[in-house]
């Protein structure tokens, strides 16, 4: 493990995070360039036996989507990929006349498949793309934004692997080539994933301050549609149905699946390398860079029913997820506390990987806030 001096403040925020508390994490940061903090704490299994390695990963759920944004990014510095041009110049038969920057941008209402999918389709590259090259968009492509939670993978996956010619796992370690980083895991390398606890509420004190700050622990829009099965909603997040299965995600078949939304694995060195990379214009020029993190969605999201913002495939600081101070920071979370983000202006990347996993629907995890507060303090 490893911790500059200069950032002993997020050390310190880090063990206060995670002591005393079940399961592991790890926190990495990148500055002007070099990895100034590497941490990790806790065990890695499920009975508490195995503790958390360097090399240990953790299902990341979206935080895979800024993985893939990056790898389309260097395809359109690299001239492969225009984002203003229509999807089915890459994927014929497409039938949504919508953009490449659309797909990016949660834009081309496509959050979801309106028939409900037979099980086995979460699995199966093929009839997920396929069911949504068919399908009609929810609102007029371009007019209005709302989160791809799992859409996004195959939409902007089925892009890259014409474009590559392989599969996106494929593209994803050849072409960022960040050890530590992948879409699944291979099955060789099973034993590094660390256990992840069924989903729990935030604290209470969480869920109070959220209150306060005119959040509510539960939206009411948010949780009465979940409970409408034809919602786009439900939809995004129920279909195919087995995506919510207990459990699900510590299985061999998750690992070995390619759900470029939301199997990605890794550790948070490999997510704080890959954008302190990109910070540092090694993987990206700064105009292209530039171009890839200006807003382009931001208000009501027709998915979440709250204010987000993204810009083209990364996450932006909003009202559901204020995970950094400058709203020119990019980045993405994940489902249950996963969170990995760069700020240009400040020169720093953070990423956080736990496997005790919160759910905090109207706000940042409350474990971020320390550390980001910290690494902040720090500069």
């Amino acid at each position: 493990m490893w911790c500059d001096p200069a950032f002993r403040p997020v050390a310190e925020a880090f063990r206060q995070v995670c002591e005393g508390r079940p399961g592991g994490a790890a926190v990495a940061v990148y500055a002007d360039g070099r990895l100034v903090v590497d941490l990790w704490h806790g065990t890695a299994d499920r009975d508490g036996g195995r503790a958390w390695e360097r090399d240990t990963v953790v299902n990341v759920f979206s935080a895979s989507k800024g993985v893939l944004a990056t790898l389309a990014h260097l395809y359109v510095q690299r001239g492969l990929l225009d984002l203003d041009a229509p999807v089915a110049r890459y994927w014929p038969g497409f039938a949504t006349a919508t953009t490449i920057a659309d797909l990016l941008a949660h834009r081309s209402g496509l959050p979801a498949v309106r028939r409900t999918l037979p099980l086995g389709s979460l699995f199966d590259w093929e009839a997920m793309t396929g069911a949504l090259a068919a399908e009609s968009p929810w609102w007029p492509p371009g007019e209005r934004h709302g989160y791809h939670a799992v859409t996004f993978g195959w939409l902007v996956g089925e892009v890259l692997r014409r474009i590559g010619g392989r599969p996106v796992r494929d593209l994803v370690r050849d072409e960022l080539r960040v050890p530590g980083l992948s879409i699944g895991l291979p099955a060789a390398q099973a034993g590094r994933a660390a256990y992840l606890a069924p989903p729990e509420a935030a604290p209470q004190e969480a869920r109070e301050e959220a209150g306060q700050a005119g959040q509510d622990a539960a939206p009411p829009a948010l949780a009465s549609a979940m409970a409408d099965p034809g919602s786009i909603t439900m939809k995004a997040f129920c279909n195919p149905p087995e995506q919510l299965t207990p459990g699900l995600v510590n299985t061999a078949r998750w690992r070995s699946a390619e759900i470029p939304a939301s199997n990605g694995h890794a550790n948070a060195r490999a997510l704080a390398t890959l954008y302190g990379r990109l910070v540092c214009g090694e993987l990206l020029h700064p105009d292209v860079l530039g171009r890839a993190v200006e807003p382009r969605s931001e208000g009501r999201d027709e998915v979440l029913l709250a204010g987000t913002r993204f810009a083209l495939g990364y996450m932006l600081p909003g009202e559901i997820r204020p995970f950094a101070p400058d709203p020119r920071a990019f980045g993405h979370s994940g489902t249950g506390g996963a969170l990995a983000f760069a700020d240009p202006a400040a020169g720093v990347a953070l990423a956080y990987t736990p496997s005790r996993l919160l759910v905090s629907p109207a706000g940042p995890d409350p474990r971020w806030r320390p550390m980001v507060a910290a690494l902040y303090g720090c500069l």
